[in-house]
This record gives C-alpha cells, structure tokens and sequence, in this order.
C-alpha cells in the first residue's frame, strides 16, 4: 500500500494566497459623484466570487430594475441608507442591512438620502464582473449615452433588464 506523503495526488499544497483590502484599498473607477472599488475580484477567486465596495452619491440610482440568470447577489450596506427594491417589494436599508438577491429575482438599488451610501456588493459567482464595471464607467461617462451599448453590456454580463425603456441609471 502506498503511503499518502508518497502518492502527490493524496497531499494537499499548501499556501497562503489571501488577500486583504483595508479601508480605501482596491482599484477604484469614478462615475459621476459615485465609486466602485474592487475588492475581491474575478482573478483573484477564480472567478468565483466578486466583492466589491460601490459609493453612491446623493439621490443617485444604482441600476434599474434588473435580473441576472447565473450569478446571486448580496448588498450590505456599511454606511447611510440603500433604497433596494426586490420583486414588488422595497426596502430603506440602513448600515448592518444584508439583502440577498439570488438569480431570476428582479432587483434595483438606489441612494434616495442626501447622504453618500456605500454598499459591499457581492457577485456568486464573479462572471468576470470587473469588465462589467470597467464597460459601466466608460459608457455612462459618454454623451450621450447609448442605450443599445448599454443594452448589449448588460447582456454579455448576465444582467438582463426588465422594462428596456427604463434600464438606463438616469
């Protein structure tokens, strides 16, 4: 019989391949008065998970109401109030909320405060959302902005609106 230290396939590798990201840490995009800074990112989990710290500016809507078919996501919100509207219902969620949204369950999110609300928005899987983020930023901060292009983002990004004449975060 083989001894498990001598067959590679029976030992675990060991590693450290954490990472931590403090206060104000990760790549950042702007849009308007709003941030999105990554944190755990595609790359980093193998494309299993996407955490990602997103800032809103007053009265600033997040996205229109939306559905995704293969990734679930989680808001929990760190700072003001995040508006969050699920199905038909919708919450004011303060600081210490944690909304679950999973797949096929229509969702938006906005700051209706004249405060800023920041939110750890997580993606299960990732889906390589960082892409989707990097695609936001430059469309949204072109005039004007196009409707089909966002459309097809949306789309490449499992994010499928569900009123295409109200999908635009404006």
């Amino acid at each position: 019989m083989t001894s498990p230290s001598k067959n590679p396939y029976l030992v675990d590798n060991l590693k450290d391949n954490a990472a931590i990201f403090r206060p104000g840490e990760g790549e950042a995009l702007e849009i308007g008065g709003s941030k999105i800074t990554f944190k755990v990112t595609s790359s980093i989990s193998n494309d299993q998970l996407g955490v990602y710290e997103i800032s809103l500016a007053p009265d600033t809507i997040g996205a229109q109401l939306h559905y995704h078919r293969y990734m679930d996501e989680t808001f929990i919100v760190t700072e003001g109030v995040l508006t969050v509207r699920h199905g038909d219902a919708e919450v004011e969620a303060p600081a210490g909320t944690v909304i679950y949204v999973p797949r096929f369950t229509p969702h938006a999110f906005a700051n209706r405060s004249q405060a800023r609300a920041v939110t750890a928005l997580i993606f299960n899987p990732a889906e390589k959302r960082e892409g989707f983020f990097y695609g936001l930023q430059r469309i949204l901060t072109s005039t004007p902005v196009d409707p089909q292009e966002y459309l097809a983002l949306y789309n490449k990004y499992d994010s499928y609106p569900v009123d295409q004449a109200n999908m635009l975060p404006v």
